[in-house]
Parts: structure tokens; C-alpha cells; sequence
């Protein structure tokens, strides 16, 4: 599977409403916590995943993506790579159309599932870092 094009990702998150944010932290020196208000600064309906928090910043967070209350547009992940796999099949069963994985998170069998998926994957890129270079 080869990465997306510039023009892809620019697509991607020019026409992204909502974003999954799995492994949010509620602690705001993470980057996962920095990020989702990065997101939500710039328009973004963020929903928190995390299976051990009720709440973070008044926002509900939901512990799984099936748990999610309606479609979203991009599935960001920071958990480790021997979670994506795992993670990659649950986006695909909420037919999320785009799974995005943070700095250094990176697993073939993600890819494949992806791939025969058709479901848009990127891979160890920041989405605040090609958003704020992409999107101005």
C-alpha cells in the first residue's frame, strides 16, 4: 500500500467533520490531549477513546469505537503498533473511511487489513504536524 499523496491527505482532512481520538489522554501534558484540542481548535468534532475514563474536559469519552454515538470521518490512534491491528478491524466494522496512526505507529497486518478494506491508511505521520503544513 503506498502513502497518500499530499493531495490525498489535503482531501482528507479538508473534508473530515469528526475524528475517533483512541488512546486520549486526560492528562494535558500527553500529546494525545494536545492534539484532540489542537483538533477541536481548528473545527473538528473530537470524540475520545479510552476505555478507562469517563470524561475529559466535559467531553464524554467513549471506551470503544463501536461504543461511538454516530459515524466519524478519521480514526486517529495513539496506542502502541501491536494494538493497530486490533484497531484498524473495529474502524473498519464503524466503516470509518480513514485510519491514521501517530509518529512511529507502524504494523503490516494493519496494512493489509486496510488494504483489503479500502480504507484510507496513514501511517506514522502526526495529523496536527500535516494538518498545520497542509491545511495553513
Amino acid at each position: 500500500m503506498a502513502p497518500l499523496s499530499d493531495d490525498a491527505l489535503t482531501t482528507i482532512l479538508g473534508e473530515a467533520k469528526a475524528i475517533a481520538l483512541v488512546g486520549h489522554s486526560p492528562k494535558p501534558q500527553r500529546p494525545s490531549y494536545q492534539i484532540a484540542q489542537y483538533l477541536r481548535s481548528v473545527g473538528y468534532l473530537v470524540y475520545p477513546i479510552h476505555p478507562a475514563v469517563k470524561e475529559i474536559d466535559g467531553h464524554q469519552v467513549y471506551a470503544s469505537l463501536g461504543d461511538l454515538p454516530g459515524p466519524v470521518d478519521i480514526v486517529n490512534v495513539f496506542r502502541r503498533a501491536e494494538f493497530l491491528p486490533g484497531i484498524t478491524a473495529e474502524a473498519i466494522a464503524i466503516q470509518a473511511p480513514t485510519l491514521w496512526a501517530q509518529l512511529e505507529v507502524t504494523h503490516p497486518e494493519a496494512e493489509t487489513l486496510a488494504s483489503a478494506a479500502q480504507l484510507n491508511l496513514v501511517m506514522d505521520r502526526c495529523i496536527k504536524i500535516e494538518h498545520q503544513r497542509l491545511m495553513g
